[in-house]
């Protein structure tokens, strides 16, 4: 892929019938690799703009660049609408209640007898089976699926500090609708594909279910979990902030000893081996806490880098804005929020022959392309105007 040469997704047709995080994030993959996005919401827009508190960044996040239509589905000419737009698609995304699609005739079944190529994406709570019906959320799932229980300390289980299972969800649901595209082309028809949210929990965990399966013990949550390092930990420095630092091989040992002058202990032979370190765990560790301790985090962290150790100074999500690293290679990309304020939020994190597939975007406001939209499906002028008044459209 050149500068000049299309995203590769460029041609594909995309239609969402999506809210909150789990649809979207489907959405948010295709679309910045070149796909058209258009995003169907109900008359007033989705309920998931006006969220506030930990929501309200929902929509800028997993929205930029997506088309906006306002289609009222209870209504006979919006519902008729609907049918169309999707099964002028190469692609619909859905993460409504089981169910719900099929009853307004936009299930799989319908629009497939419309366009036998058509790929149907359905996010849900669950995939085929007992739970299948149930009504999940990221948080019910990683609480079910043993992420909380291996996040947070014994007896205090603790989601995980963003919307991790929503968006890794919606991952899996882009590489789904990926593998059904590419088997598309052999075959000439499309598919139903589907991800959830509580086989993507276990996914996630599969490490630690392989731990017991391997060493016949539980895996203990991480706050007490026996690490396979003797340092692989969080230090507090000087100035009261905090840096993780783990030392993962014999080699890093060695480095990280010289780069403090350790020189007893690098010398010590019943340290040279990982193994030794971790039964000497309980006398190594206060040592390194003391003497990183004696450090702030600005003289700290040069001498890290220098060493080549795994090393991270704690950061906060609002930091990120000003990090040197993502500002360089262009990781924020700039983005129009609905009312003009402009903001830079993360884009795609891979590149592709070297660079990245998009740099940033906009946000649609509520209904702005449904004119664009209803005018490519044959919909005249006089016709938009008429569907206006009797509020089938926005």
């Amino acid at each position: 892929m050149t500068k000049q040469s299309p995203l590769p997704l460029s041609g594909i047709k995309i239609v969402e019938f999506t809210h909150m995080v789990m649809g979207p994030a489907v959405g948010t993959v295709l679309v910045e690799l070149g796909a058209e996005v258009i995003r169907v919401e109900p008359i007033g827009g989705d309920s998931t703009r006006k969220l506030v508190g930990s929501g309200a960044g929902y929509f800028p996040m997993y929205n930029r660049n997506k088309k906006s239509i306002c289609l009222d589905l209870k209504s006979p000419e919006g519902l008729d609408i609907a049918r169309k737009l999707a099964g002028s698609a190469d692609v619909v995304i859905e993460n409504f209640r089981t169910g719900a699609m099929d009853k307004l005739g936009l299930g799989y079944e319908a629009l497939s007898a419309l366009n036998p190529r058509l790929i149907f994406c359905s996010e849900k709570g669950f995939l085929s089976g007992p739970y299948e019906n149930r009504t999940a959320l990221d948080e019910v799932t990683q609480m079910m699926g043993g992420l909380a229980y291996m996040t947070g300390p014994p007896g205090r289980p603790l989601r995980a500090g963003t919307s991790v299972i929503d968006v890794t969800g919606g991952m899996f649901g882009a590489i789904a609708v990926l593998a059904a595209i590419e088997e598309r082309h052999r075959t000439g028809r499309g598919q139903k594909v589907s991800s959830a949210l509580f086989e993507t929990t276990v996914f996630l965990v599969g490490q630690h279910m392989a731990q017991m399966a391997v060493t016949g013990q539980p895996a203990k949550p991480m706050p007490v979990r026996i690490s396979a390092w003797a340092i692989y930990d969080v230090f507090e420095t000087a100035d009261a902030q905090h840096v993780f630092v783990g030392i993962v091989s014999d080699g890093l040992w060695q480095k990280f000893c010289a780069a403090f002058e350790l020189h007893e202990l690098a010398a010590d032979p019943s340290l040279k081996e990982n193994t030794q370190r971790v039964a000497q765990r309980e006398t190594l560790l206060p040592k390194v806490r003391e003497l990183l301790k004696r450090y702030t985090k600005a003289d700290l962290v040069p001498i890290l880098e220098r060493t080549g150790l795994p090393f991270a100074p704690i950061g906060k999500p609002e930091e990120m804005f000003d990090d040197p690293h993502l500002l360089a290679n262009g990781s924020l990309g700039e983005t129009t929020l609905p009312d003009g304020r402009k903001t830079r939020l993360p884009i795609l994190p891979i590149e592709m022959d070297g660079r990245r597939p998009t740099v940033g975007g906009s946000l649609a406001k509520v209904g702005e392309h449904t004119d664009d939209v209803l005018t490519s499906l044959g919909v005249t002028s006089s016709e938009i105007a008429a569907l206006r008044a009797r509020k089938a459209v926005e």
